[in-house]
């Protein structure tokens, strides 16, 4: 702990020292610089414990601003790096006129550019768009053939967004004409008792073969999962807790199977075994699991159904995730078993979206 605070302190100094000493900044300047990374830091700090503690509800405006603090300080980070690094090749070049005149103008030019790309997300994430794709596969049942499936995930209710948020993408869900909606986990943060009212307008999704749902790692982070899945069961949805039902369209048979996420413990665990126990080889399975990683490929999956990548949400970090995660957004192959993960329709720390849309996922089977 001590190591990580020396880190940030050491950060924070630099970063301060970049945008407002090396580059000759005037004073007012300085001094704004000062309250930008230091109080920034110490807001973004404050954020994160009362957003897990207290009702946002209240303060979501100053959540707002501490949260996108951290995506500031990223891109302003980014860009003064790489004026460092070009910095001191005009150094080691000798060129001391050039050297200054490049951390005088580039300073700013960075700063401009920060805040327009962090206003730009901003935007972005307030709109979430639709993406539709076709997966075919000769083992669906002709009865479902057509059948169109919404991946609704990582809504994210709670700090930024409420009720009117949730209201909002319910409307778009139902937009779609599902046949079937599948929350992929991932739905809240902060407390159930403040926060679990906002998934209330859930009730209203709109589909003839129902309403299914997974945990996912925050529900499961926030400490409150059992009583999150439980509100909603209360709104009518089949929270799937290792288990799986069979649902019938024109006259076919689809299994639907569900785990909780892969950092649950206890009755939180995921036991695919239990999710799919009594299924048959013969059977078409939709596997859903809220990260990717989670795919049980030798198991007789035939689609699987995730999110929690966001995407990426932030440039350039959808580079890292296939570190992790054996795909980003879309539909893939992983294993033999077809994965369609969705970019998930909120945001997690900074609420902006740089690079990965937000979107609600509609998947149209088809037999082939």
């Amino acid at each position: 702990m001590l190591l990580l605070v020396a880190s940030i302190a050491w950060w924070a100094r630099w970063l301060h020292r970049r945008l407002a000493v090396v580059s000759g900044a005037p004073r007012w300047a300085r001094r704004l610089s000062l309250v930008v990374v230091v109080g920034g830091l110490l807001l973004y700090a404050a954020t994160n414990v009362a957003y897990r503690t207290i009702d946002p509800a209240p303060i979501r405006p100053v959540l707002w601003l501490g949260l996108s603090w951290l995506g500031l300080a990223w891109y302003l980070t980014f860009g003064c790096v790489l004026l460092a690094l070009a910095s001191l090749v005009l150094r080691l070049l000798g060129c001391r006129v050039a050297r200054e005149r490049l951390l005088r103008v580039g300073t700013p030019v960075v700063v401009v550019l920060a805040l327009v790309v962090m206003a730009v997300g901003a935007v972005v994430a307030q709109r979430p768009r639709v993406t539709a794709y076709d997966v075919g596969s000769a083992a669906l049942p002709t009865g479902w053939d057509g059948a169109r499936v919404v991946l609704l995930t990582d809504l994210h209710v709670g700090v930024v967004h409420g009720g009117a948020w949730t209201r909002r993408v319910v409307d778009l869900v139902n937009e779609q004409d599902p046949d079937l909606v599948v929350l992929g986990g991932d739905l809240v943060d902060g407390r159930e008792r403040y926060t679990g009212p906002d998934l209330d307008p859930l009730a209203d999704l709109d589909a003839p073969l129902g309403v299914v749902a997974v945990s996912g790692n925050h529900e499961i982070e926030t400490g409150d999962a059992p009583a999150y899945l439980d509100r909603l069961e209360t709104l009518g949805i089949d929270v799937l807790r290792n288990e799986h039902v069979v649902l019938q369209r024109g006259g076919d048979p689809v299994v639907v199977a569900g785990v909780h996420d892969e950092i649950g413990t206890g009755a939180l665990e995921p036991d695919p075994a239990a999710a799919l126990a009594g299924t048959r080889p013969e059977d078409y399975v939709v596997y859903v699991a809220h990260e990717p990683r989670q795919l049980v490929a030798s198991a007789g999956v035939d689609l699987q159904l995730s999110g929690h990548t966001h995407g990426g949400q932030i440039w350039p970090f959808g580079w890292f995730v296939p570190l992790q995660q054996p795909t980003l957004a879309g539909v893939d192959v992983v294993d033999g078993v077809t994965v369609v993960t969705s970019r998930g329709v909120g945001t997690s720390g900074p609420p902006v979206r740089t690079g990965a849309a937000p979107e609600i996922t509609v998947v149209t089977l088809r037999s082939r």
